[in-house]
């Protein structure tokens, strides 16, 4: 499944025909959350030690579920970015359990929040008002159930698109592997802007070291605050990138 997210036969697989699973799920809405609801639990495991947070258990793909290596167009829903712990998200939600302070009492974004790792994280730190927000609809089902998964209660799920939008009123925005696309990063980085000059939000970005991100204006503009290695597992899966970090956006610099 994860070769199948990285490959383009999978983004045609899903948007061509599916026909035949279709045809199998006629009787069931797909879009009613009882139905994702158990899709998700019969197609992921509930894991968590293999990670850089082994004290948060998560709903994701493994290689012995079904749609690891099943054929993509059998999958009935849009690209299950939500199924994978991405190490952006990883090294976001490790940092601020090691800094609990960071979100404590604070109104928190958790913005492409995929499963939910860094909001559940922000709650678990004593944030005072969590918001996961994905256009996916899936994952707001899956961050509910990873919430649960934690005896949480879940945060308010979002699934319409915000950038762009008027200026989020939160006193802290969390992206984990958000900058994966330049055209994307460009327009976070201006309505991330508009947040810190409207409200006085704080940014903080998890991402790997991809290229798009390196390469992207908004990197000098960003101040370190940790790194981590990633666990051998997730190094695997992510063409053996090898470390994760986590900075600050502070565009006055």
């Amino acid at each position: 499944m994860f070769g199948l997210l990285r490959s383009s036969t999978w983004t045609r697989g899903v948007k061509g025909s599916l026909s035949a699973f279709r045809r199998r799920c006629a009787s069931h809405s797909r879009s009613s959350e009882e139905f994702i609801r158990r899709f998700i639990g019969e197609n992921t495991e509930v894991v968590g030690e293999q990670s850089l947070t082994p004290e948060l258990r998560l709903r994701l793909f493994t290689p012995s579920c079904r749609f690891w290596t099943e054929r993509p167009e059998l999958w009935p829903f849009e690209d299950p970015y939500w199924a994978i712990y991405w190490p952006g998200g990883q090294a976001l939600s490790r940092f601020l359990l090691d800094h609990p302070a960071v979100c404590r009492g604070q109104t928190v974004l958790d913005l492409g929040s995929g499963c939910g790792a860094s909001a559940i994280a922000a709650i678990l730190c004593g944030a005072a008002h969590v918001v996961a927000n994905d256009i996916d609809p899936v994952a707001a089902v899956a961050t509910n159930m990873n919430s649960v998964l934690n005896g949480l209660q879940p945060p308010v799920c979002l699934t319409h698109n915000i950038i762009g939008s008027p200026p989020a009123t939160f006193d802290l925005i969390l992206l984990g592997d958000m900058f994966y696309d330049e055209s994307l990063a460009t327009s976070l980085h201006s309505w991330l802007n508009r947040c810190i000059e409207t409200h006085g939000t704080k940014v903080l970005i998890g991402d790997p070291g991809r290229a798009q991100f390196e390469e992207h204006a908004i990197r000098r503009l960003l101040r370190p605050l940790a790194q981590f290695e990633l666990p051998d597992s997730v190094r695997e899966e992510n063409y053996g990138l090898s470390c994760s970090g986590v900075w600050s956006y502070t565009p006055e610099l």
